[in-house]
């Protein structure tokens, strides 16, 4: 969902100036590499369509192998591995057969931190229609999404379970391996109720409770969503639930700790008031909310979230904040910023308190 943006235009300059001697700081070579992404983004789809990862996962193949195995054909194939090798996804061997570099291996659908349903999310037509309409969405500071698919985001996922459940497993992927860096990273008590608002599958709340098994949680989200959740085959000895709502009309109470983890990002100001309004009437005076989010820095230096920020606006109308503007938001739906915990990923915990 995000990346390193420094690393990627650099394996790019590297790539090139190998391959034809072009010089690097050529403006015109920054503004091709740019103009090229959203092809990029179209041949990743098509081999993760196909499952071409997966082919090469066991051994090394000719393109002429791969595509009878695949039902595709060679001349094309060949073509597209060759332009994604350049992005260090496939190498061609000395024998002429395809193989796959560590960070292709994450495109393979059953692999440790696989990202094969993350890339057929975000390449996906909402986000490249969403993608397309974002000239329109400057003029009328509307997102994409809006207004390609005369619908929002998220009450389109509502009506459209293949998508909902594309959503969800993307979701799941892109977060697995945060989970427990987050988990890690504040020290939850040893005893109480953890409450994860729109918690989705709830693979968060199963790291915090597996490291703390005198907790009982909470997972609340969609309905659809928590109908699928991850907490009954998780082996957990503690006591948990799942409840379904809408996070604008009512939220549970009685939790001494809530976790709204890359929620706040998906939504207005306006909106994350809404949602912090409801919250407050449902947490009581002195217990905890951990807002879990990327902080930008205030002083507009580079941070990756940068990146998933532009996709907000296109998407969801929704942002990626600096901690001032968390602060505004928490200060003024009635919590008091209480610190920070960094954690080895791109995200913080921010931990407030309900005043």
């Amino acid at each position: 969902m995000l990346t390193n943006s420094e690393g990627y235009i650099a394996l790019n300059k590297q790539t090139h100036v190998q391959k034809t001697g072009i010089n690097p700081h050529q403006n015109s070579f920054i503004l091709h590499d740019l103009m090229y992404g959203h092809i990029y983004a179209s041949a990743l789809r098509a081999v993760v369509v196909h499952n071409i990862a997966d082919l090469l996962a066991e051994k090394p193949l000719s393109a002429e192998e791969l595509a009878q195995r695949a039902g595709l054909i060679s001349e094309p194939l060949f073509r597209v591995l060759r332009f994604l090798s350049h992005r260090g996804l496939f190498l061609l061997l000395d024998n002429h057969q395809w193989t796959l570099t560590e960070q292709g291996r994450l495109l393979c659908e059953n692999t440790q931190g696989s990202q094969r349903n993350a890339i057929l999310l975000f390449t996906d037509e909402m986000f490249s229609h969403s993608a397309a309409a974002l000239p329109e969405t400057l003029r009328q500071s509307k997102p994409g999404f809006d207004i390609h698919f005369n619908n929002d985001f998220f009450s389109y996922l509502s009506v459209a379970p293949e998508k909902s459940r594309l959503f969800d497993s993307a979701m799941s992927a892109l977060t697995s391996g945060v989970n427990q860096k987050i988990a890690e990273s504040y020290p939850f008590p040893d005893e109480g109720q953890i409450i994860d608002i729109a918690g989705g599958k709830g693979g968060l709340l199963r790291e915090i409770l597996f490291r703390s098994p005198g907790l009982s949680g909470l997972l609340f989200d969609r309905p659809e969503t928590v109908a699928n959740t991850l907490l009954p085959d998780a082996g957990l000895k503690n006591h948990w639930q799942v409840e379904g709502g809408d996070i604008f009309q009512h939220m549970p109470k009685g939790g001494d700790i809530y976790l709204l983890k890359n929620i706040l990002h998906d939504f207005s100001d306006a909106d994350c008031l809404r949602i912090l309004t409801v919250l407050r009437r449902a947490i009581n005076k002195g217990k905890k909310l951990l807002v879990i989010e990327a902080i930008l820095p205030d002083d507009g230096a580079f941070h990756p979230a940068v990146n998933l920020d532009v996709v907000m606006l296109m998407t969801l109308n929704g942002k990626e904040r600096t901690m001032k503007e968390f602060s505004q938001l928490l200060e003024t739906s009635g919590f008091a910023l209480q610190t920070i915990y960094p954690t080895r990923s791109l995200t913080s915990v921010i931990e407030a308190i309900a005043m």
